[in-house]
Formats: structure tokens, sequence, C-alpha cells
């Protein structure tokens, strides 16, 4: 079973897709800072992470190469309001980008 990360502030959405990805088999735990999902992700090694780019306690960004240096395999994708690139380049790494509002089909298309 694939573990899924996601990091969000907005609970709403964070559910709707805890939901949605459970029913997929995706064991799926959530994070509401960065702080919290630096150390969510840590400890939990997910293959798969969703990090909103817009925190309470900083810039989802910015944490990119961090997380990854703890997991190189993660698939990490940023949600974001304010970007409509499939993917961006954030300091040395290439990561898919999803624009805010998200659908569910997106988000399948992005795991």
């Amino acid at each position: 079973m694939k573990r899924v990360l996601i990091i969000d502030d907005e609970l709403d959405l964070c559910l709707l897709l805890k939901v949605h990805l459970t029913r997929k088999n995706y064991d799926v735990s959530l994070a509401h800072t960065l702080k919290e999902g630096i150390a969510k992700a840590t400890q939990l090694s997910p293959d798969v992470l969703l990090l909103d780019n817009n925190l309470p306690d900083g810039m989802g960004w910015k944490i990119v190469d961090q997380l990854l240096a703890v997991n190189p395999a993660m698939k990490i994708t940023l949600m974001s309001a304010f970007k409509s690139a499939h993917e961006a380049e954030v300091n040395d790494s290439v990561i898919k980008v999803l624009e805010k509002p998200v659908k569910l089909a997106d988000i399948d298309s992005f795991l």
C-alpha cells in the first residue's frame, strides 16, 4: 500500500483528499504546517507528498530539498493557487505542480 502525506492548511481539502485516496487503497496521513509536515515526512517516509505552497509557517517549495534529502524516491506534487505550470524547478529538483482548486481526477493523474 502506497503511503501519501498531505501537507495543507485547508482542512476541508485535506479531508476530501484523505477520503478519496483511502478509498483507492492509499495509506493517507495529514499535516497542516511545514513543521508538522517535515516531522511526519521524516517519520513516515511517504511514497507521495501533496504539498501546499502557501502554509501558515512558510512556503512549501522551500522545504522540497530538505524532504528529498530524507527520502529521495518520494514523488512530490506542489499544490498552488498561483502557478498554472505542470512542473517547476525547485532548487535542483523538478517537481509536479497542481493548480488549486484541485480536482480529484487531477490528483489521481499525479499519483
